[in-house]
This record gives C-alpha cells, sequence and structure tokens, in this order.
C-alpha cells in the first residue's frame, strides 16, 4: 500500500505560514523527502521557499500555497502524487522531482492533464528528446550535461586515460554516455558497482593496476562520502585527479569536510559565481538555514523565479494557461546562473563549469570555481524535440 506524506503551506502577504485555503495560487512540490536520499529534495524545497518567504509569501504578487509530496523514490507514488494534485487541488503548477524515474512516471499524469511543470532536478533524456512536452520546463540541466563538462575538461587536461566509477543503473550509464560526448581519450575501465554499495577496496586496487591519468566517478550522496574518504586515506587522492559528477557539493561536504579537498567537479551551479543573484541567494540562504547551499537549492530557487517571472507578465492570472506557458518560456527573471534561456525543449542553455574543493574565507570545505569548459551550452536531445 502506497502511503502519502504530505504538508499543506499557506503563505500571507505578512510571510507567516498558517494551515488554511485562502491563497489564490496553488502549487504543488514534489521530490524524495525521506529514504537515504532525502537531503536532496529538502535541499530543493528549501531553495524553492526562500525565494516565497523572500517575496512575504507571494510569487508574482498573488498570495501561493505550496503543497509539499514526497515521492519516497517512488515512481509509482510519484504518478499518483501528480494526479492528486491535478484532480483534487487543482493546482496550477507542479514543480520539484529529484530524480527521472519518477520524472518519467509523472510525466504521463502531467502530460495528460496539460499541467504546466517546472521541474528543479531530474531532466530524463527521452523528456528532453522524443517525450518533449511544451509545458514543462527546467530550471536544472539535462541528466547527462555535467558528466559532459567532465569530458570536455579531461581533454583539456589531456587526461586521455581515465578510469570511470558510477552505480550499475540507468542513471550511472547516462553519466558515462555523457562523459564521452566530449571526451576523445580512453576509458581503460568502467567500474559499476551497487546502488547501496560502502567498501570500495577493489575498485581502489584496480585504479592501483590501471594507473589511469584521471578517475571519473558519479556516486552521489553516501557512495561518493564512502568512496573519497577510503580514497584519501589509501593515499591515492594526492597521485590520482578526482573529477567528479553529483557526488561533492552541499550536501556531502558537510561530513567529508577536509577529505575532500582538491577533488574536482562538474556541474553548472557553484556558490562562488558572481552572479548578483546568486551571491544574494547564497548568503540569504546561509543565514535561515546555517550551510552552504547545494546546487538542488540553487535550482529550487530559480524554479520559484521562474514562477514569480511567469506571473507577474500575467498579472497573477493563471486563467489563460497558453498566456502563463509563454510567459514561462520566456524565462524574464535574473537566475542564480548566467545567460540563463530555454530551448524549445524546456531545458536551459547554460555554462558548465568545473570547480575544486578548497576552503572558503571561513575555513569550511566549499566549491571554487577554477574553469568554465562549456560556455552557453544546450543539451544533446533538444533537436529531437518536435
Amino acid at each position: 500500500m502506497i502511503h502519502r506524506i504530505r504538508s499543506v503551506l499557506v503563505t500571507c502577504a505578512l510571510g507567516t505560514a498558517v494551515l488554511a485555503a485562502s491563497a489564490q495560487v496553488k502549487i504543488g512540490f514534489v521530490g524524495t523527502l525521506s529514504g537515504p536520499a532525502a537531503t536532496l529534495g529538502q535541499e530543493q524545497y528549501d531553495g524553492f521557499m526562500l525565494a516565497v518567504e523572500q517575496r512575504q509569501g507571494m510569487l508574482g504578487g498573488v498570495s501561493v500555497t505550496v503543497i509539499k509530496e514526497d515521492d519516497q523514490h517512488n515512481p509509482d507514488l510519484g504518478a499518483q502524487l501528480a494526479q492528486n494534485l491535478i484532480e483534487k487541488d487543482k493546482v496550477s503548477f507542479i514543480t520539484g522531482v529529484t530524480f527521472s524515474d519518477v520524472m518519467m512516471a509523472m510525466a504521463k499524469p502531467m502530460a495528460r492533464s496539460g499541467m504546466l511543470f517546472v521541474g528543479s532536478n531530474a531532466g530524463p533524456a527521452s523528456i528532453a528528446g522524443k517525450r518533449c512536452n511544451s509545458k514543462f520546463f527546467f530550471t536544472s540541466y539535462q541528466d547527462e550535461y555535467q558528466a559532459g563538462i567532465v569530458g570536455r575538461y579531461a581533454v583539456d587536461r589531456h587526461y586521455w586515460k581515465t578510469l570511470f566509477l558510477a552505480p550499475d543503473s540507468p542513471s550511472g550509464k547516462d553519466q558515462l554516455r555523457g562523459f564521452k560526448r566530449y571526451y576523445s581519450g580512453e576509458v581503460v575501465s568502467a567500474i559499476y558497482v551497487q546502488p547501496d554499495q560502502t567498501d570500495y577496496a577493489a575498485a581502489l586496487a584496480q585504479i592501483k593496476r590501471v594507473a589511469p591519468d584521471a578517475v571519473v566517478a558519479f556516486l552521489p550522496g553516501d557512495m561518493g562520502v564512502n568512496f573519497i574518504q577510503q580514497m584519501n586515506r589509501s593515499g591515492l587522492l594526492n597521485k590520482v585527479p578526482l573529477l567528479t559528477v553529483g557526488t561533492v557539493d552541499g550536501t556531502t561536504l558537510p561530513l567529508l569536510k577536509d577529505a575532500a579537498l582538491n577533488v574536482l567537479a562538474g556541474a553548472v551551479w557553484g556558490p562562488d559565481l558572481p552572479s548578483p543573484t546568486s551571491k544574494a541567494f547564497v548568503a540569504a540562504f546561509e543565514k535561515k538555514h546555517g550551510r552552504i547551499p547545494s546546487q538542488y537549492a540553487a535550482q529550487g530557487f530559480d524554479a520559484a523565479l521562474l514562477i514569480d517571472s511567469a506571473l507577474k507578465e500575467t498579472k497573477g492570472s493563471v486563467a489563460d494557461r497558453d498566456a502563463l506557458r509563454n510567459a514561462l518560456d520566456a524565462a524574464d527573471f535574473s537566475s542564480v546562473r548566467s545567460g540563463f534561456r530555454f530551448l524549445r525543449n524546456g531545458f536551459p542553455v547554460q555554462d558548465g563549469h568545473v570547480f575544486v574543493v578548497a576552503k572558503d574565507a571561513q575555513g569550511r570545505a566549499s566549491l571554487k570555481r577554477i574553469a568554465t569548459p562549456l560556455e552557453g551550452n544546450p543539451d544533446w536531445y533538444w533537436d529531437e524535440c518536435r
């Protein structure tokens, strides 16, 4: 039996949260908020709600109700939640979604109903390509994009012999495909580990045996924490460059601390980007939550800003869905990223950066930008979107 975990936050003009049903615009937030990946969904939500709270509980000048749902990383539950938000709650937008398998399940009921969707993380290839939807927009990236950043950087650094490490899952295979989009060297070994693996002794032994120019790893959450700690203890971290995707960020660095120093990461956002919107976001998020925001939070913040811009354009009205869709497509807002604009598949054109884990001014392990291998790049599937 599927159990539904929900909370409803209605914000009034003074920014005070009350449990009521008087807001003009309803927004459904769906994310993975329990289990091993709960931090990721919570970051998306915290970033989104920060933008709402900064606007005294309003987006586009109208009060909003945010209905928060936990999909528990269960695709069937995600589809059910989407259906309930559409049919029972009568939301005007759905936002969030942490994982691509949940996104694929939710896409069907949202597409049938013509729901306006603003995703803040999951970006499966088919939704970016042949199964694109003119009412779906993403303030994140297509799933393979960040691995492509790392691939280009590896070429720029003349790392012609690499070892690739990822979970034995569709997302792990996607990352290798994304890496190879720009990498012209040789992947001498691709190691696929169990999604919940904690012991990496065999992988470390293979790294020693193969002696690659660099190791490329996609190990989200606790997997990355365990691997980097073990690579550090083995001494390999100081001998072989470690290039990562979705592995070191604001969700894992508080656990890794100095153990992750000098690890590299390909990403579309980091806390030291110079955009005025990004600087203000980081300062406000740290003040409220007492931690450096992750990219998940930044994407959630942008999702709220995008909805805010669309509602401003329609003067708060959600009656004309085509006008609202066109306003979303215009992306008339100041993103935490520079040069943000949408392609016809609803995914953004944006820069791809490489960051290194270094100590910030307060002595905390954080991300410092060192290169921008991809500038103003689209994803690889937009031209399949008809």
